[in-house]
């Protein structure tokens, strides 16, 4: 097996590894739907269950003899079995999950939600029983609380279950965008229809209008508009030809491409963004830690009152009945749906949210993070600048500048150099070419080739120096200002003639500026590292409004410009391309890789963004803020629900008159839940492209 192959194969193998610890780890919570359901299958599981409990709940209540002496109608004997019989059922089959999850719970060692709902449901069941056998009291006759308390605890699950499916449905949204077959070009230009997954690197396919690519690859023929939104959340086509990179899943709108398989399977950015999905929904953040710890202290809370209350209520107060009545009604309320809903939802709907968004989280604990953070470190090349040399300028001295550069075009458009493509491409988007002919390369000074007639060279000063010639007065202040600038400059040459002169400069991206603005108005500072030359990043630096820069450092130094920061105190986000840039995205408070590629499972990036748009950066810090607002009022209404009500219930007030019934802390905790849940759904609201 090649190293590569094993890299990979290790990879996969950790995955699945990490899969199958998660769902062990949640076996407690759907043990109903076995080990290795999905949370739709859960989902599923909890609403047939729900509403079968639903079904047999309703004469279970209607037979009830408090609730017929509430509204005044009688119950005729032979109907007062139908509450403990259907009663029972409700119990054993609507409360089977919680009752197997509490003995998992148990057997880990780790009480907690599923074990508070079985104790309360065990704990009316029994009562409920005793009394309907004459062993007890008929004040203790809870069947209907019973049947209510499983059907709304099922409820509360089902709407967990559902919102945890609809962000797993982001895997299988993303499965879905590669087409089943793919049109593959035959030596002999023939065109044969294959299953996408026998594609090979090397191979070329036919992508026409209005097909998804099947694999990531190059464009070698065509040009066409580029639907990426599914990959990068942005919804307008990008123009993709020749060279081009695209990859799997996106679409060809407007006409037809060939392009060069690069990457098939497990190698492709889809799939690495669903490993990104699928890890994100996996881990678990401090908030959700938090939460589970509350759920086992509240465990350890209800069954200290509950003991309590019993004690007070049958040995000091000398009231049996009112002592189990209390108590079942104290683990009713401590039932912990609403605190156990608080993180899970809003983690749920976000991972669902940034991932249609192109905001690929790989550490939910980087999301918490970068609301805090004060400084943002961009790295220049790749991320604030599109990483590859653009024209900067013209000047023409004896001719226009639309000449000089339709000379200059033509003469490199045979050659393969960066700078060649960048004049070429310029050139060309003012106009037709003249067509050159004896073309020549001059290694390390530049190349010639004839152009209209005319002898054309194209290089820097060692081709100057070597044809013996001056550059033009014209030109001087220019071509200063460029040099002074870090920018590239070549002259070009007509028989023998300096007529012009380019520059040429790693172009910056269009988005750059306005992220800067908009971090500055959050009052967040903006600094930049880069190995370019001091004149260079500042002349970034200036048109950009950084307010920090840190210029010629190596690769390997710019983690040490972020401890850094971070001595003095900053919070750091580092932004940049995660190849480079690793030890500094591993140092950093919240590490972030800009743009998708074969990189995109980036291991010292908490997030990967799937474009090469710098905005992205705000995207998650609103992503941040937002889904942070939302965990804590989650939680301050969820504790502070058990704090208030579980006094309530074990009876403090009594004394006064007050007593909570067991019914109507079944009805108040399942209002707790449902506000939980429905103030998470807020979350939606969030337009994090704006």
């Amino acid at each position: 097996m090649a190293p590569d192959d094993a890299q990979g194969h290790a990879h996969r193998r950790d995955t699945e590894q990490r899969r199958h610890q998660s769902q062990q780890a949640h076996q407690g919570h759907d043990t109903h739907a076995g080990h290795g359901g999905s949370h739709g299958d859960h989902a599923a599981a909890f609403r047939n269950r729900f509403w079968w409990s639903l079904l047999l709940s309703v004469p279970v209540v209607l037979t009830s003899h408090m609730i017929a002496g509430w509204f005044g109608y009688h119950v005729p004997d032979p109907l007062t079995w139908i509450p403990p019989v259907l009663g029972t059922v409700v119990y054993l089959y609507g409360g089977w999950p919680f009752l197997s999850g509490a003995v998992s719970e148990l057997r880990s060692r780790q009480p907690g939600m599923m074990t508070l709902v079985a104790m309360a449901i065990t704990v009316a069941f029994g009562a409920s029983a005793m009394s309907a056998l004459g062993y007890v009291s008929a004040e203790l006759d809870f069947w209907w609380e019973l049947v209510l308390l499983v059907t709304i605890m099922l409820l509360g699950h089902w709407l967990e279950m559902r919102a945890l499916g609809q962000a797993s449905s982001a895997l299988e949204a993303l499965a879905s965008l590669l087409p089943d077959t793919a049109e593959r070009v035959g030596p002999d230009d023939t065109i044969e229809e294959v299953d996408s997954a026998r594609l090979q690197p090397g191979e070329t396919v036919l992508i026409r209008s209005g097909s998804r690519v099947p694999a990531d690859g190059t464009i070698t023929e065509g040009t066409a508009a580029m639907d990426e939104s599914m990959i990068t959340g942005e919804s307008r086509t990008v123009t993709r030809g020749s060279g081009h990179r695209v990859v799997a899943g996106t679409v060809a709108t407007d006409s037809a491409v060939r392009v060069r398989v690069d990457a098939v399977g497990e190698d492709t950015t889809l799939a690495g963004i669903q490993r990104l999905v699928a890890q994100a929904q996996e881990s678990r953040s401090r908030a959700q830690a938090l939460a589970d710890r509350a759920a086992a202290l509240l465990f350890w809370f209800a069954l200290g009152v509950g003991i309590a209350t019993f004690a007070v209520w049958s040995l000091l107060l000398g009231d049996p009945s009112s002592a189990i009545t209390r108590t079942v009604t104290v683990l009713v309320i401590a039932c912990p749906h609403a605190l156990g809903l608080a993180i899970p939802l809003v983690i749920a709907i976000s991972t669902s949210m940034s991932a249609r968004a192109g905001i690929l989280v790989k550490d939910r604990l980087a999301v918490e993070r970068m609301r805090i953070v004060d400084t943002v470190l961009f790295d220049k090349t790749g991320t604030l600048t599109k990483g590859r040399p653009a024209v900067a300028g013209v000047a023409a001295a004896g001719a226009t500048e639309e000449r000089v550069l339709a000379l200059a075009g033509a003469a490199e458009s045979d050659s393969e150099h960066p700078l060649a493509r960048a004049i070429v491409r310029a050139a060309g988007e003012r106009g037709d070419l003249p067509r050159p002919t004896d073309f020549r390369s001059l290694t390390g000074r530049g190349v010639q080739a004839h152009v209209d007639g005319a002898s054309v060279y194209v290089g820097g000063p060692a081709l100057i120096t070597e044809l013996d010639l001056d550059e033009p007065v014209p030109l001087e202040g220019p071509t200063s200002g460029w040099r002074d600038q870090g920018a590239t400059v070549l002259h070009v040459i007509r028989d023998h003639e300096v007529i012009g002169a380019i520059a040429l400069a790693d172009e910056i991206r269009p988005e750059s500026e306005e992220a800067v603005r908009r971090l500055h108005e959050q009052g967040v500072r903006v600094a930049m590292v880069t190995g370019d030359a001091r004149n260079v990043a500042d002349a970034v630096a200036t048109r950009l409004g950084l307010d920090e820069v840190f210029a010629e450092v190596l690769p390997d130094e710019k983690d040490g410009v972020v401890r850094d920061l971070q001595q003095r105190g900053h919070r750091v986000a580092m932004v940049g391309d995660g190849v480079n840039d690793a030890p500094a995205l591993a140092r950093s408070d919240v590490g972030i890789a800009i743009g998708a590629g074969t990189d995109v499972a980036i291991e010292s990036a908490g997030v990967v963004l799937a474009s090469d748009d710098p905005r992205g950066v705000l995207s998650v810090r609103k992503l941040s803020g937002a889904g942070y607002r939302k965990m804590r009022q989650n939680l301050a209404w969820a504790a502070g629900y058990n704090v208030i009500a579980v006094p309530l219930a074990a009876g403090v007030l009594a004394p006064i008159g007050f007593v909570l019934a067991p019914a109507v802390g079944a009805i108040l905790m399942s209002l707790s839940t449902i506000v939980v849940a429905l103030n998470a759904q807020l979350l939606r609201r969030v337009d994090l492209a704006a």
